[in-house]
């Protein structure tokens, strides 16, 4: 089994805690995120559809997850998450999605190498301050003294969030979601 493909039967699934239900209709805040393509993002800013997921880390083939990883529902599949975004980035532009963005509490530095490893033709965004994360009260978890954002993706027009897919599982399903949705 390769590095994206996952046995989701043998993971367990997010169960929604409504802590995402306020987010439709809220606009994003007027902050801007590092970017992996060198740019400072405003996401506040973004006119047209923008698609932002936001997932807990990618995994470096270098580096341990933290133990337990496989238990916490919703932590793994951050890497088949983005890997399905990337192979449906073209479709997604083709339903009016003028933006894709990841967002994680991970550095630049960090995201960069996912985004080379796994030749993502859109831009990771950094949040590692937490400041979209507070300004919009995203869901959260802890894992090693570490404060990580639970996944969910945001469809906004104009700023404007419009439409939130929370708990999302199997994550490797998500970009498809979005289309149907975009559809």
């Amino acid at each position: 089994m390769s590095l994206t493909e996952v046995d989701w039967s043998l993971i367990p699934s997010p169960a929604d805690d409504g802590k995402a239900d306020h987010l439709e209709g809220m606009a994003l805040p007027d902050i801007s995120l590092p970017a992996t393509s060198g740019a400072w993002v405003n996401v506040g800013s973004l006119t047209g559809v923008s698609v932002i997921y936001v997932y807990p880390m990618t995994g470096r083939p270098d580096r341990d997850l933290p133990d337990g990883w496989d238990d916490i529902p919703g932590a793994r599949g951050c890497t088949p998450q983005s890997c399905a975004f990337r192979d449906h980035f073209a479709e997604l532009q083709g339903h009016g999605a003028q933006h894709v963005f990841g967002v994680s509490v991970q550095t630049k530095e960090y995201q960069q190498e996912a985004a080379e490893r796994l030749h993502l033709p859109f831009p990771l965004l950094s949040d590692a301050k937490g400041a979209l994360a507070e300004t919009l009260d995203l869901p959260t978890f802890e894992v090693d003294d570490t404060r990580l954002l639970k996944r969910l993706t945001m469809i906004a027009r104009d700023g404007v969030i419009e439409k939130v897919f929370y708990p999302v599982f199997p994550p490797d399903q998500d970009a498809q979601n979005v289309i149907s949705w975009l559809t």
